[in-house]
């Protein structure tokens, strides 16, 4: 009887944050369109978040107690972090969502939400082919995600434009712009994990 082989606690560990940004990602993209209870909304994605930090406590306390681990010590815990700060953006911007009680998301919220939930599935990938230590093959995924990053930035401006341009009241403006901005700077988060991942690829191939 063949015996599997258990896999890495810190590779399991990632794969684990990876499916819950995927999870967090999707329930954010699915429900963002069309928000009947923001309280709802807002309570899910913060389960997801503490989910997340879960793992990364997990992570702290492993690398505490190993003396050899797969790859670099420094990069599991950079790749840990940049995991983490995607679930924390998606996460902070649905609490906005509950705070400002904006019900409406727009087009370009939208638009956002789907750039996120492919960002995640990107990373997903990338995390469970690092686990088989196949590294040249991430890369397809890691200029994915820089992709998906220069097409954040298009909306941003694209949005920024238009929320000058029609709204006028000053509190909507505000809350309008530090949703936008802070999707935006989710988009920047994910591309943060391709770059961790670069590197990490660049020292162990």
């Amino acid at each position: 009887m063949k015996i599997k082989k258990k896999k890495d606690i810190f590779f399991e560990t990632l794969e684990n944050m990876a499916d819950t940004v995927v999870q967090a990602a999707d329930y954010f993209s699915q429900h963002v369109s069309n928000l009947q209870d923001v309280t709802l909304f807002a309570n899910e994605m913060k389960k997801y978040e503490s989910q997340c930090d879960d793992y990364v406590h997990t992570i702290i306390t492993e690398l505490n107690k190993t003396f050899i681990t797969p790859i670099e010590r420094d990069d599991i815990m950079e790749l840990t972090t940049t995991l983490d700060d995607v679930l924390d953006g998606i996460e902070a911007t649905a609490s906005r969502f509950y705070m400002y009680n904006l019900v409406d998301p727009d087009e370009y919220i939208v638009q956002f939400a789907e750039i996120l939930r492919q960002s995640a599935y990107e990373i997903q990938k990338a995390i469970h082919l690092l686990s088989q230590k196949k590294l040249l093959a991430i890369r397809e995924y890691t200029i994915r995600l820089n992709d998906l990053e220069n097409q954040g930035d298009e909306v941003l401006r694209n949005c920024i434009k238009n929320l000058f341009a029609t709204v006028s009241d000053p509190i909507e403006l505000i809350k309008r712009k530090e949703i936008y901005e802070r999707l935006e700077t989710t988009t920047d988060d994910c591309e943060h994990v391709a770059n961790v991942l670069e590197s990490i690829i660049m020292r162990n191939s």
